[in-house]
């Protein structure tokens, strides 16, 4: 899987390193069991700090995406691992719903684009 990263981003890089893996992970790119590259490896990579990458890093396993090896670094946890839905996840959600609303996006609309988000990220597309 490419990691890329945009270092001219409003979004700290250690939060697209983040999401970039989760997509990886959603849409089937990172497979259970699969190791990453060592936090200086993937930091040598992309011109980063190994420190991002460890955030990003300690940021996954905290909610269940990695889990950490000594001898592998890090590695796609198994999906039944995470467990349901975290509050943090569900407080996204949520303001992900004020959002659309505020926005006066209707819940149809709404509903209709997770949905399509869901299944397009599910199907490998994360562009």
């Amino acid at each position: 899987m490419l990691i890329q990263i945009d270092t001219y981003a409003e979004k700290p890089i250690y939060e697209q390193l983040r999401d970039t893996i989760i997509f990886g992970i959603a849409s089937g790119q990172l497979a259970e069991g699969e190791a990453l590259p060592s936090a200086r490896a993937l930091g040598a990579d992309l011109g980063v700090n190994f420190h991002t990458v460890n955030k990003a890093y300690d940021i996954l396993r905290g909610d269940g995406y990695l889990v950490m090896d000594r001898r592998t670094t890090a590695i796609v946890a198994p999906r039944g691992a995470r467990g349901g839905l975290s509050a943090a996840f569900a407080e996204k959600l949520t303001m992900c719903a004020a959002e659309a609303i505020c926005h006066c996006v209707d819940e149809n609309a709404f509903v209709e684009i997770c949905v399509g988000n869901y299944r397009k990220i599910k199907g490998g597309d994360i562009s």
